[in-house]
């Protein structure tokens, strides 16, 4: 059995007005994340790790934020792209840990329904995703509630 590590790490600008997605759900909050997709932080480091850790570059790689195909796309949908890159190769996911960095609203309420959505998704088990959050004290973008931030580390299996 081979077993593989990656790592990912994404921000994005919170702007009053715009749609907060996280981990695949809908968040009610008078401000959302902004980017070229639905600027999904907590996706799109889960993607960035699996596609680091099966040596496969990052998710802006293979899905440019140059190309109109990709403008406003949900998030799920690139994660499942990245579940079918990963199979192709052979790998399954063993397990996922993430923290969310961001002073408001409170995430810990929503992170069972995350967990369901991601586990979908990706076709694993919900116990197999760990999601935490945090905030930063108020100090940083996080803190003054400019952005948004989110950590990944998971681990891959190819039997």
């Amino acid at each position: 059995m081979k077993i593989r590590t990656g790592f990912g790490y994404d921000v994005h600008q919170l702007q009053e007005g715009a749609d907060l997605w996280i981990g695949g759900i809908k968040i009610d909050h008078s401000k959302g994340a902004v980017g070229h997709s639905d600027a999904d932080v907590l996706i799109h480091v889960i993607c960035d790790a699996l596609l680091g850790a099966a040596n496969m570059r990052d998710i802006g790689f293979h899905f440019s934020d140059q190309s109109a195909e990709y403008k406003g796309i949900d998030s799920k949908i690139l994660l499942d792209r990245v579940m079918v890159l990963l199979r192709e190769k052979g790998w399954s996911i063993g397990n996922i840990d993430s923290t969310i960095c961001l002073q408001k609203p409170k995430i810990n309420p929503h992170i069972p329904t995350m967990k369901s959505c991601l586990a979908k998704v990706m076709h694993i088990e919900e116990d197999d995703i760990s999601i935490k959050a945090t905030t930063t004290e108020k100090l940083g973008f996080v803190g003054t509630e400019d952005g948004i931030a989110a950590y990944a580390t998971v681990l891959i299996v190819k039997a």
